[in-house]
């Protein structure tokens, strides 16, 4: 059983693990990422708002999480709307480690899940 163990922690991506931590180290990306995840279906004006950014600063950040997989866009209309994908390692990296809650209508926040 300890061997499997030790095989178990050699196989895993550090590459993809660092690069995710990396994408999370910038103070704004993380504060747009905790920002979409409560607040799925963002605009860019909505997301630079919430966290007092200009719209071209939320961009770039927005742009470096899209080429990460993180962020995914829908358009509608003329407006473009933002949400986290739903990868469980986001998910746990957001609530688990960062303690970051979903915004519910009318209630707050609420770290409950169905």
């Amino acid at each position: 059983m300890g061997h499997a163990e030790r095989h178990a922690a050699a196989d895993f991506d550090a590459d993809s693990w660092a690069a995710r931590f990396t994408l999370l180290s910038d103070p704004t990306r993380l504060r747009i990422v905790a920002e979409m995840h409560a607040h799925p279906g963002s605009t860019v004006a909505e997301l630079a708002s919430a966290i007092g950014i200009t719209e071209n600063a939320a961009s770039q950040s927005i742009r470096a999480l899209r080429d990460q997989g993180w962020v995914r866009s829908e358009k509608v209309g003329r407006r473009v709307h933002y949400e986290v994908v739903g990868d469980a390692i986001v998910h746990r990296i957001l609530h688990d480690i960062i303690g970051v809650g979903h915004i519910t209508r009318g209630q707050g926040h609420d770290h409950a899940h169905p």
